[in-house]
């Protein structure tokens, strides 16, 4: 279901511009398609292009992996770290769980059976939504 949200939101989207569109309410129609369409946008899985797989992170030499982040679409502590990060973020190496069944199992093994996303592994240590200023520090330090 979780991969499948963006498909269900996009089906009520429809429904709420069409009803809309029906009852000749032209204003809320397009703010219901703009507003809509962008949470269907944001929460879609392939958003952030292809991402790192868990098992190549796993065959990345140590010193490659020294920050791992796994994400999904739709998360807005995803997005704060993201944004906090900056060009800094691009040091670190990006996993979506939607697009990699093993790094969504990696990430519940971590957290008792949860997908609490970000998770960042520093150092070969995992850390749940961890504080943006300890991940960007463990960034400019390497």
């Amino acid at each position: 279901m979780r991969r499948r949200l963006w498909i269900v939101l996009l089906v009520l989207v429809a429904l709420v511009v069409g009803t809309s569109l029906w009852q000749r309410d032209w204003f809320f129609a397009v703010g219901y398609a703009v507003v809509g369409l962008a949470l269907v946008w944001w929460t879609a899985p392939w958003r952030g292009g292809r991402t790192t797989t868990h098992q190549e992170v796993l065959a990345m030499p140590e010193s490659e992996r020294q920050v791992v982040i796994y994400w999904r679409p739709g998360c807005g502590f995803c997005q704060r770290l993201k944004g906090h990060l900056g060009k800094d973020g691009e040091r670190a190496v990006w996993v979506n769980i939607w697009q990699d069944e093993e790094a969504a199992a990696f990430v519940r093994s971590v957290n008792d059976g949860n997908e609490t996303v970000p998770t960042v592994v520093i150092d070969g240590v995992p850390h749940t939504n961890p504080q943006p200023a300890m991940v960007l520090e463990r960034l400019t330090s390497a």
